[in-house]
C-alpha cells in the first residue's frame, strides 16, 4: 500500500503514534509519506520506504495568519497525484480531516482519489470538537471521511454521543515499540536522578492545564514527606512556568528535575519507580502505556481511557480526579512494599505488551486499511 500520513508533528501523543504507526508501517513494506509543516517529532532518521514533504506557507500582507490549512490540502492532493495514494490517514479530526477531504475535491476527475481514514485521539473531540465554533466543521470533516477510528472504546463513545453519530468507529488502540519500551534497560542509570535508598517518580506529558502538573506536585511533595524520592519531570508546555513556581514555593527545589522535552523517554522510564498521570482528561494515555511497558507503574484518574490501559490495584491504580491525597497514599503504600512494587512491576511490562505490542497493533491498522479499501 501507498499510504499519505499527516499529524502535528510536536510531542504529544496523537503525533507520536502517528509517526511510530509510519515507522512500522515502512517497515513492512508499504511505502509511507509523512504530509505536515516540519519534521515529525520522533522522525529523526533515514527509514527505507519511508519520505516526508514539507508544507509550505507563505505569509502576504493581506493574510493576518498564512492559511495552512489551504497549503496543507493542496499539499495532500499534489503528494496522492505524485506517489498515487491508496490512503490519507489524518490523525487529529482538525484540521487535518477536513483537510484531506478538500485534497480529495482538488483530486476529483483524476484516475483515482486515496480513501480518507482519520483517527481521533481525544482533544480534538472533547475539548476542541465540541466548542461551539469548531462543531459543524468538525463533525462534517468527521462523516466525510471513508474510515474513522479511535485509540480506545471510552474516546469512540465520547465521540458517538458529542457528534450524534451513527457511523462505525473502529477502536485501534495505541501501541509501542516493544524493541524501545522494556524493563531494565542499559540506557538508564537510576543513579544519574536519585541516591541510593531514594524512591525515582516519573512524569511525562505536554504540559497543558488538562494534564494536571500542579496536582503532581502536590502528590509528590506528600509522598516526599514519607519517603526519601525525587521527582522527573519530563515534557514542556503552557504549566511549565507554573510548575516550576509550585516547586519553588513548596521548597520542593531539592527535589524535583526538570528535563525538558526528550525524545528518547524509553533512555529514562525503566529507572522509574511509579509514574503520576492525574489527568482531568485522558482518551488512552499514551505516556501511561510507555510507562507500564518499561515496568513502571501508573497512578492515573478514572472516568478517563486510562481505565483501558491500567489493571486498578495490579499494574496501577486508578483514583478521581484531583484526589491528590488517595494518590499519594496508593504511591506511599506500594513504595513502602518492595515485593508489592516488584509484582507490579512485573505485571506492568507484562500486560502492556499482552495487549499493546506494536506488532499487534500495526496488523490491526493494516486490516482496517484493506477493509476501508475494499468499501
Amino acid at each position: 500500500m501507498v499510504i499519505g500520513i499527516t499529524c502535528y508533528p510536536s510531542a504529544g501523543g496523537s503525533g507520536i503514534i502517528a509517526t511510530e504507526l509510519g515507522i512500522q508501517l515502512a517497515a513492512r513494506g508499504h511505502q509511507v509519506h509523512f504530509i505536515s509543516y516540519a519534521m515529525p517529532f520522533r522522525l529523526a532518521e533515514f527509514k527505507t520506504n519511508l519520505m516526508y514533504h514539507a508544507v509550505e506557507t507563505t505569509a502576504y500582507p493581506l493574510f493576518k495568519y498564512p492559511p495552512y490549512t489551504l497549503t496543507l490540502a493542496a499539499k495532500m492532493a499534489e503528494v496522492s497525484r505524485n506517489f498515487n495514494l491508496d490512503i490519507l490517514h489524518v490523525h487529529y479530526a482538525i484540521p487535518h480531516a477536513a483537510c484531506a477531504f478538500l485534497a480529495k475535491q482538488l483530486l476529483n476527475g483524476d484516475a483515482k482519489q486515496p480513501k480518507i481514514i482519520t483517527t481521533l485521539h481525544g482533544t480534538d473531540i472533547t475539548l476542541v470538537g465540541s466548542d461551539p465554533s469548531y462543531y459543524e466543521i468538525t463533525r462534517f470533516s468527521i462523516n466525510a471521511s471513508d474510515g474513522l477510528s479511535a485509540v480506545s472504546k471510552y474516546l469512540a463513545n465520547e465521540t458517538k454521543e458529542v457528534f450524534k453519530l451513527e457511523q462505525d468507529i473502529r477502536v485501534v488502540y495505541n501501541f509501542f515499540d516493544e524493541n524501545r519500551f522494556k524493563p531494565h534497560s542499559k540506557q538508564c542509570m537510576k543513579s544519574e536522578f536519585a541516591a541510593e535508598g531514594e524512591a525515582l517518580i516519573t512524569h511525562v506529558s505536554n504540559f497543558r492545564p488538562v494534564k494536571r502538573t500542579l496536582d503532581v506536585i502536590d502528590i509528590f511533595e506528600k509522598i516526599s514527606a514519607e519517603v526519601p524520592a525525587k521527582l522527573l519531570l519530563i515534557g514542556e508546555g503552557p504549566d511549565t512556568i507554573l510548575t516550576r513556581r509550585q516547586v519553588n514555593k513548596k521548597g520542593l527545589g531539592d527535589k524535583v528535575i526538570f528535563l525538558g522535552n526528550q525524545s528518547r523517554v524509553e533512555a529514562v522510564l525503566p529507572c522509574s519507580d511509579l509514574f503520576l498521570l492525574p489527568s482531568e482528561e485522558e482518551s488512552f494515555g499514551l505516556a501511561a502505556l510507555e510507562a507500564l511497558a518499561c515496568g513502571v507503574p501508573v497512578i492515573g484518574t478514572q472516568g478517563t481511557g486510562l481505565v483501558e490501559v491500567i489493571d486498578d490495584y495490579k499494574n496501577g491504580f486508578l483514583l478521581p480526579v484531583g484526589d491528590t491525597t488517595s494518590m499519594a497514599r496508593a504511591a506511599i503504600s506500594l513504595l513502602k512494599d518492595p515485593l508489592r512494587l516488584a509484582d507490579f512491576k512485573k505485571d506492568a511490562a507484562r500486560i502492556s505488551y499482552d495487549r499493546f505490542n506494536s506488532q499487534k497493533i500495526i496488523s490491526d491498522y493494516e486490516s482496517y486499511y484493506e477493509d476501508v479499501l475494499n468499501g
